[in-house]
């Protein structure tokens, strides 16, 4: 949307308009599911103009408003599921991993959960026929965990149909057994994940407003985004808030963060990945001690919770703890060098 379209809101002028602008704030859409009060401290507006913005913004957007059971199975009828390429895992999570939702994926370390997010960043640049969104991703790394060699090695290790559709889609000539077709096919696919580092969690929460930005301008191109990933979330956050009497302020900048990561997913209908870290609970007398950090905010923002733990070898366990329509259970996948394998 261009930039002049905002000034047909009330109280906005060409200088607020390029001050929204330049916070992000270029659609009715965005407008309409920011606070008031982020408005004002950005654009430098009063609180009662910032909150008749958002309204009128609103109302141009038509959102927010109430509607039937039927409309909103039809806009779910939208949602695109991201597959894992392991039939079992994909059973468990009803298809795949959702769009417009907040997956996490928690573990203790050497579980497998930077594995995931690697390998969703190669899967969701495949065609839809082969389990892709046919989009990008963007890769929010917070403990050097990317790596870019990962990358190579599951492109090489995806199924042959889905490298040939995925080179016939990008025009590549050649085929799963063509070594230097499959080498430009990682290349382009590196060139689609967006990769960020943050040094702290006030950079962690600046890239989530830099990814809605990134996810904004790739909107109408060909490939546009369909995954985020934050490896690791609570990384940052668990480091800089210690002890007790830091909770509540760590607890409230890191709900802020889920709610700028879920609205990248809603705007854009993207999937949102996060990798939790884990602790272990010294009451537990039963069962398995190991509970993942973030508090009541973190699960309850969550719409899917998935547990890995090792197993034998490279077998890891994937348990689906939480989801809002889906019954808990387990599936067994390896990690390979060629990515995640079924049993």
């Amino acid at each position: 949307m261009p930039e002049s379209d905002l000034e047909e809101l009330p109280g906005v002028g060409p200088a607020t308009a390029d001050k929204l602008h330049d916070a992000g704030f270029d659609s009715y859409q965005s407008l309409a599911v920011a606070a008031p009060s982020e408005l004002s401290n950005t654009a430098d507006v009063g609180d009662s103009t910032a909150a008749d913005i958002v309204r009128a913004a609103r109302d141009a957007a038509d959102i927010g408003g109430f509607e039937t059971g039927s409309t909103v199975l039809e806009r779910r009828n939208e949602i695109g599921k991201l597959s894992w390429h392991i039939d079992e895992i994909d059973d468990l999570l009803g298809g795949g991993i959702e769009t417009q939702s907040i997956t996490e994926v928690y573990g203790e370390f050497g579980a497998g959960k930077s594995q995931v997010t690697h390998q969703m960043a190669v899967n969701v640049q495949l065609p839809q026929e082969v389990g892709g969104l046919h989009g990008s991703a963007i890769f929010v790394d917070t403990e050097d965990t990317f790596r870019p060699e990962r990358v190579d090695d599951m492109v090489r290790g995806l199924p042959d149909d889905a490298i040939d559709a995925t080179l016939e889609d990008r025009e590549i000539e050649g085929s799963a057994d063509d070594e230097e077709a499959v080498d430009a096919l990682v290349e382009d696919v590196l060139e689609k994940i967006h990769v960020a580092k943050a040094f702290n969690s006030n950079h962690q929460m600046l890239l989530a407003e830099k990814a809605k930005e990134l996810a904004g301008e790739h909107e109408d191109s060909e490939y546009p985004v369909r995954l985020l990933c934050v490896d690791s979330l609570t990384a940052h956050f668990r480091a800089e808030y210690v002890g007790r009497g830091e909770l509540a302020d760590r607890q409230q900048k890191l709900n802020k963060h889920l709610h700028d990561l879920d609205k990248v997913g809603n705007l854009y209908n993207a999937a949102v990945i996060v990798t939790n870290q884990v602790a272990s609970n010294p009451d537990s007398y039963f069962g398995d001690p190991t509970q993942p950090i973030g508090g009541n905010i973190l699960g309850h923002k969550s719409t899917f919770r998935m547990y890995l733990r090792k197993s034998k070898g490279d077998k890891r366990i994937v348990k689906l703890v939480d989801a809002p329509n889906l019954a808990d259970g387990e599936a067994v996948m390896r990690v390979q060098d060629e990515g995640l394998k079924p049993e």
